[in-house]
């Protein structure tokens, strides 16, 4: 064969293999950015499983100058309910009580159980919130502009935003860590004049804040805890008034917006 005709097809071939990797490199470097853990830290038989959606994973190195970047880019189920315990720790006693949260769209219901026995109900939308006591029909409903009863308000938890909006040199540490069966995005803060810290659990599966701690030097104080999530659709009996009054229609859902 000719010498010169050798070289071409040689450097044919060249051409086609670069393009072929620079459009595989190409890919890969567009595809949308979502929170995996770290190959090591993943299950064996997750690399058998679908690979259309591993195909979508790409591993965020977690570091106190990454981690918000990380969970701003996570976003919550639309549609959910979960028990919340919330505990108030001090010297020589606490106190405790159970939450149990739904949420629909922009709808956020929260059961309050009360140390009297009683329930406190709220249901808001992020423009107005219902509140009313106990399961009776004819319980009083008061009805206020949202204003401050944001939906985490109402659950007495942390924001995503107090985790977002903190200036970065008061992280001191985050990472990749379990929390029972979850894995979470974790993140401390930096203890402030008054001495209180803060340390957040953040779930890679389902974007909740699944655990939260508010410490006193080394001492606990405060703590929110609720590991399962039950990812059901409700209905619109659970956004319905005592007197009947349905809040939510079936058809008027809006999904919940993301995080960021």
């Amino acid at each position: 064969m000719d010498k010169r005709k050798l070289n071409w097809i040689t450097w044919t071939v060249l051409a086609l293999a670069m393009v072929i990797v620079a459009l595989i490199l190409g890919g890969n470097l567009n595809r949308t950015a979502h929170i995996t853990l770290p190959p090591s830290d993943l299950p064996k038989d997750s690399a058998a499983g679908d690979s259309g959606a591993s195909d979508l994973l790409t591993v965020v190195e977690i570091a106190p100058e990454t981690v918000q970047s990380a969970i701003s880019s996570l976003s919550r189920p639309v549609n959910y309910g979960r028990n919340m315990t919330i505990e108030y720790l001090w010297e020589g006693g606490g106190g405790k009580h159970e939450l149990y949260t739904i949420v629909r769209g922009a709808w956020t219901r929260v059961d309050r159980g009360l140390p009297d026995g009683n329930t406190r109900i709220s249901v808001t939308n992020g423009q107005e919130t219902y509140i009313w006591y106990g399961y009776d029909s004819d319980a009083e409903v008061t009805i206020l502009p949202a204003g401050e009863f944001s939906a985490d308000i109402e659950q007495s938890i942390p924001t995503y935003e107090d985790i977002l909006n903190l200036p970065v040199e008061e992280i001191i540490l985050a990472d990749y860590r379990p929390l029972d069966v979850l894995t979470c995005i974790y993140v401390e803060t930096a203890a402030d004049e008054a001495g209180y810290s803060t340390r957040y659990w953040v779930s890679v599966e389902n974007g909740l804040l699944v655990q939260a701690e508010r410490l006193l030097g080394e001492e606990v104080v405060y703590r929110m805890t609720s590991l399962y999530v039950d990812q059901t659709e409700y209905d619109a009996s659970r956004f319905t008034l005592p007197d009947g009054t349905v809040l939510l229609e079936e058809d008027t859902a809006e999904p919940m917006e993301p995080i960021h």
